[in-house]
Formats: C-alpha cells, sequence, structure tokens
C-alpha cells in the first residue's frame, strides 16, 4: 500500500529512531541525510538511503525519487541560523514546496518547536489557540514555513511544535553543569523526551490512516508537544545536577524571568496521548 509508505527528511538524533520504529510497525521508509557516511547506516536499519541536501537556491539530490511512491513526507530539518553558515531556512523549503507538489505526496508532517511562541513577562500559559508571537530568528522563520506549508492546497500539513528535545544521550544540564549567575531561574521548563517524541509522531500517522474514510481528520492540524511537568529551570536544573553528578549552577538571583507554558491542550483532546517518560 502507498500509505505505507514514508519519506522522512532528515534522519537525524531524532529522524533515524523514528524511521526504526515505524518500519518495525511495518512501514517502508526512504530517509534522508546531508553525510555520505551515514548512508551505510540507513542502510544497514533498513531504511532506503538518500544523501540530499537543501540550499536557498536549489535541492542537491534525487529529490523526485525520494518522494516518489510516498504518501507522507516527515520534514525533519532544523534551521541553521547560527554561525558562518547561516541560511534562509524559509526559501530552503520553498524548493521544497516545489518538488512536493511535482510527487505523490499528500500529507506532510512538519516538526516545528515551541519558539514560535516567544518568551514573555509575566510568564503565561499558551496553547494552540494562542498567536505565536516569536522573538527569535528561528522562530520567526519556523512560524512563516509552518504558514506556506498550511496554506498550500496540494498536500495537507500537520505541525508538531515540540519543546525543548532532551534523551539519554541530549541533556541540557550537561552544557550548564557549573555556570555563574544563568538567567531566567523562574522560568519554567518546557521540554519532551525522544520516545515521547516519536511515539507522537507514530500515533499521528496511525490516526491519520485510521481515519482515512473521514478525510484524516489529524492532518491540517497543529499540535504542541512537552511533556505534562513544567518546574522552574533554578529547580529542574538542580536536582538534574545532583541525579548526573555534575556540579551545580548557580542563577541570577532577584531578577524577572521571561518564559511561557506551553500548553498541549489538541494533544489530549484529539490523539488522548499518555506520555511514558518523566522528564
Amino acid at each position: 500500500m502507498k500509505e505505507k509508505n514514508i519519506s522522512i527528511l532528515g534522519c537525524g538524533w531524532l529522524g533515524l529512531p523514528l524511521a526504526k520504529k515505524l518500519i518495525e510497525n511495518g512501514f517502508s521508509i526512504k530517509g534522508s541525510t546531508t553525510s555520505e557516511e551515514k548512508l551505510v547506516a540507513l542502510e544497514e536499519n533498513k531504511i532506503q538511503p538518500y544523501l540530499i541536501a537543501l540550499h536557498e537556491d536549489k535541492i542537491i539530490g534525487n529529490t523526485a525519487d525520494f518522494l516518489n511512491e510516498s504518501e507522507i513526507l516527515i520534514i525533519n530539518i532544523p534551521p541553521k541560523l547560527r554561525g558562518a553558515q547561516s541560511e534562509n531556512f524559509v526559501s530552503k523549503i520553498k524548493n521544497l514546496i516545489i518538488e512536493i507538489e511535482k510527487s505523490e505526496i499528500k500529507k506532510v508532517l512538519f516538526i516545528s518547536s515551541t519558539s514560535v511562541y516567544g518568551d514573555t513577562f509575566p510568564i503565561v500559559e499558551l496553547n494552540e489557540d494562542a498567536i505565536p508571537n516569536p522573538d527569535s530568528e528561528g522562530g520567526k522563520q519556523l512560524l512563516e514555513v509552518e504558514q506556506l506549508l498550511q496554506s498550500n492546497k496540494n498536500f495537507k500539513t500537520t505541525v508538531v511544535r515540540f519543546g525543548g528535545l532532551i534523551g539519554i544521550d541530549r541533556h541540557p544540564i550537561k552544557f550548564l553543569a557549573g555556570r555563574e549567575n544563568v538567567e531566567n531561574p523562574e522560568a519554567p521548563i518546557n521540554f519532551i523526551h525522544q520516545e515521547d517524541c516519536i511515539g507522537i509522531i507514530e500515533k499521528l500517522i496511525n490516526e491519520g490512516l485510521r481515519q482515512a474514510q473521514s478525510d484524516n481528520l489529524n492532518w491540517n492540524e497543529t499540535f504542541n508537544a512537552v511533556a505534562p511537568e513544567h518546574p522552574t529551570r533554578a529547580d529542574y536544573y538542580h536536582k538534574k545536577a545532583l541525579e548526573m553528578n555534575l556540579k551545580v549552577p548557580t542563577f541570577v538571583k532577584d531578577s524577572k524571568s521571561k518564559g511561557k507554558i506551553i500548553i498541549r491542550k489538541k494533544l489530549q483532546r484529539i490523539l488522548n496521548y499518555t506520555f511514558q517518560i518523566e522528564i
């Protein structure tokens, strides 16, 4: 079945284990990387490997074959906006949209970020009905890409806005350990574990296929996806430093903290997803 074929653009930290999980569940996966060295790893994990790189003015790689015979495309590439290699993410996705329009892709799942909301003082709760107001260049470009994809009539796009990504091999305390005068001590944490990211994407795809006869109700939706817990930065990083036997960071005292509390209203109401990992 063509609907069991999925193309994943970006098989990195999240995309590779996601591809492996979907293969376990009977999907056929085409996966892309920008590194020739990683092509073998994709193939060893039964992923059809493609070397594809998006640029502002072109796409390098066999995009047509990568999208061919897939009904779902998962876009899982972050904006590169730091350092000398900073690029215009919106222009890169505009080039990709041209290729999607030529293909048989009917559904796009775009991995976005809660950075589209921006931080505020005072700190407020924000669900999917809140109007995004990004305060970073990355957040601004992600929001523009969301709008470009969801306004396109050639395919349906669901957006998943993940909070800060953590996992067994990835945690921000490793970079904050021992630091002094860290800002925003009272800002709430909005994190999500890699396993829950995969679980949410998996459920979105499966629910979408099950609802095929009712026009895929979960597509053309936007979901916030963060763990239920929202401790303050100061409390959370103190706890994690002790758990990992790292030096506890110190925070600026008597300062006004900016931040946000992300509420996953649609994730609960539409998907009824149960989180597996406590942050």
